[in-house]
């Protein structure tokens, strides 16, 4: 039985969002599997309207793992922040700006744990969600170190830790600035890719991208969702400081991937449905919990899908709320019209031999890890990569938002992991040019080249989690750094 006093406590701190919190949880789950000394207290700061959609995981997760401890911190003061159930969705300046108003609320908590008169049990270290960079300034008067994690790879983390960098180079705004930007470690992309939320530098999103840029080079470490084997050159630019040329560079933890061993809790619809198609046969299209296409876009998409032929599992999301099909129906969304009203007519009864369309949710782990699907077309988020690249499956790439452009750039142009999709200047992908990365992913040479380079980086990737592999070392490195205590 293991003493009170060789355990280490640590305490993390995710942003609001279901998607933050997993995030930030996984990793606490994936350090106590391998390292079972840490006791972890996971700290809640979420608006009302948020906490029905995670009481329920947070119960599955205390019940599974009972060295994780949730503790609710009081809400937002700002009736503003904490009641608009659409604010930080539109707006996620407003992540940054609840911290803020929160920090008394942190530095209250913190200061009890802290107290506490065994001191087995006090925190040894404080882990960010990158949103909540400004919880830092908390852990500073605490002398508690702080570590930020990045549920994103090295080729962000190198841009994030040189903006400061860039914001000195020029007095423009990287959409005004046409040509590439270079980025230590980074394959040159064109300014107006940049990260969307750092693209206008007269916006709010944009000093606090510019602020938290500062306080992760400021840190005691940096946790990142990838591992050695799949980003080198950037790993190798952070590391030897050229992304942080005036200052200091923190150690970086590639602990990844990250994934969650099971996200179903039942056999659903869908992986029934996948037992019975064939073996690496089906295109699995999910867009993350913010991909959400224009009614025009999800025709094009459903017209590719009829031309390239493929099967397909297809999780569809409606419409924004000022899309025209709605002014068309008479009905607002929240109606829910059925899959059938959104996309082209007879659509699903023309294609339900070979295709099933699925509203707003799969399990994706789940999907990604089935013999029968052989191919995934992506928004480019990190975690979705991740889980692709887990499970040795080839992907095509749509970017829609975050640092999306840039993930893109470094997968499929620098590494060619993956292809990608070519959308106007607006972001529209017309029928022609999906139905032809369809088939070329799905049944083309090239598509087999690039079936063969996932499944070298799955290896790797699973190299990297395995006994004395990369990923491995530096969750130990992590836990070791942790140990060491007050600043």
């Amino acid at each position: 039985m293991m003493e009170k006093a060789d355990i280490c406590h640590i305490v993390m701190y995710p942003s609001p969002g279901r998607g933050h919190l997993m995030s930030l949880v996984e990793l606490a789950q994936s350090l106590l599997r391998r390292h079972p000394s840490l006791a972890i207290t996971v700290l809640i700061s979420s608006p009302p309207h948020l906490l029905p959609s995670i009481i329920p995981y947070l119960s599955s997760v205390s019940s599974a793992t009972p060295s994780i401890a949730f503790r609710h911190l009081p809400p937002s003061p700002s009736p503003s922040l904490s009641s608009a159930p659409t604010a930080f969705s539109d707006d996620p300046a407003m992540y940054f700006e609840y911290a803020r108003l929160n920090n008394p609320n942190l530095y209250h908590d913190l200061s009890e744990l802290l107290s506490d008169s065994q001191p087995s049990q006090k925190p040894k270290a404080l882990v960010v969600d990158f949103f909540y960079s400004v919880a830092a300034e908390v852990a500073a008067a605490l002398r508690l170190p702080t570590y930020y994690f990045l549920p994103a790879g090295a080729n962000p983390l190198a841009a994030f830790l040189y903006l400061p960098t860039l914001h000195k180079l020029t007095t423009s705004s990287f959409k005004d600035l046409d040509g590439n930007v270079d980025i230590p470690g980074v394959p040159p992309i064109p300014a107006k890719h940049m990260p969307s939320r750092m693209l206008d530098r007269s916006s709010r999103i944009y000093g606090h991208f510019l602020e938290t840029s500062t306080r992760l080079a400021e840190s005691a470490g940096l946790i990142s969702n990838t591992f050695e084997a799949l980003e080198p050159r950037a790993l190798k630019a952070i590391s030897e400081g050229l992304c942080v040329p005036d200052g200091r560079t923190p150690p970086v933890y590639c602990i990844g991937p990250l994934v969650a061993a099971d996200d179903h809790i039942s056999k659903h619809e869908c992986l029934i449905w996948l037992d019975s198609q064939p073996s690496q046969s089906v295109l699995f299209m999910s867009f993350g919990s913010m991909g959400v296409f224009s009614s025009k876009q999800l025709r094009e998409i459903a017209h590719a899908l009829e031309k390239s032929g493929v099967r397909f599992l297809w999780v569809v999301r409606y419409p924004p709320p000022h899309d025209e099909m709605w002014r068309n129906l008479a009905i607002k969304p929240e109606d829910d019209p059925g899959i059938d009203e959104i996309l082209p007519s007879g659509f699903t009864e023309r294609t339900k031999d070979r295709g099933l369309v699925l509203k707003s949710w799969a399990p994706q782990v789940a999907v990604l890890s089935h013999d029968s699907v052989g191919g995934f077309l992506s928004h480019c988020g990190w975690n979705s990569v991740m889980e692709a690249v887990f499970a040795g499956v080839p992907m095509i790439v749509w970017p829609l938002y975050a640092e999306q452009k840039l993930n893109r750039a470094y997968l499929a142009w620098d590494l060619k992991l993956v292809l990608a999709v070519a959308e106007s200047e607006g972001g529209f992908v017309t029928t022609d040019e999906l139905a032809e990365r369809v088939s070329e992913l799905m049944l083309s040479e090239k598509g087999r080249e690039v079936r063969g380079r996932a499944a070298e980086m799955r290896n790797e990737a699973r190299q990297a989690l395995s006994e004395g592999g990369s990923s491995r070392v530096a969750m130990a490195k992590l836990v070791d750094s942790f140990k060491k205590g007050m600043m």
